[in-house]
């Protein structure tokens, strides 16, 4: 887990399994994100990347929505729950047109700060690495931590309402339980990451 960093910052030893792990995780992260769209010329129009629209549909993929979700929608209890659900769809479309691409850019910049520093790491004669995070590094990592999480509670169909308590008695034969493990550990690491900072 992350340990405080003398002179700031957040400080880990992690062996060649763990770096393997999360590296394996950024990448896929990576390929559900995608790609992103082509950046506009700015020579040739300074304001097209000003105002690039994005995708306006909601993700079908359960992951993604949740990397990306609604922006209007009634909350339990909100006074906005009996609010005609048209409306709050194109007001949710409206506000993903302009905000998915920069939001989809930055969550990548943080999967391959992600994976760009796991590279440069080199496993002593214990097998175990140290990794320095300092800055931006640090919170691209908590970024690339939390969407990690967040992808794997999508694909476990863990909620904030259960946290997936059933998940955490599974038998160790049950195809899920690595998932759910590993969804357990970035939790450490992001909470421990969080402390640190």
């Amino acid at each position: 887990m992350f340990e405080a960093r003398k002179g700031g910052g957040a400080v880990i030893a992690l062996d060649e399994v763990e770096i393997s792990i999360l590296r394996s995780l950024a990448v896929q992260l990576l390929e559900l994100i995608g790609p992103g769209a082509p950046e506009p010329d700015a020579e040739a129009d300074p304001l097209a990347a000003l105002f690039a629209e994005g995708p306006t549909e909601r993700p079908s993929d359960p992951a993604l929505a949740r990397l990306f979700p609604d922006a209007y929608g009634p909350g339990p209890g909100s006074a906005e729950e009996g609010a005609d659900q048209a409306e709050q769809a194109a007001h949710s479309a409206e506000f993903r047109r302009f905000t998915e691409n920069d939001l989809r850019a930055r969550k990548r910049q943080d999967a391959l700060a992600v994976v760009h520093s796991l590279n440069e790491l080199t496993p002593g004669g214990d097998g175990a690495a140290v990794l320095e995070l300092t800055g931006e590094l640090s919170l691209r990592w908590l970024g690339a931590l939390n969407d990690l999480r967040l992808t794997i509670a999508a694909r476990l169909d863990i909620t904030e309402d259960d946290e997936g308590a059933a998940l955490y008695r599974l038998p160790d034969d049950d195809p899920r339980k690595p998932m759910v493990m590993a969804y357990l550990w970035l939790g450490g690491l992001q909470e421990t990451l969080i402390e640190t900072l």
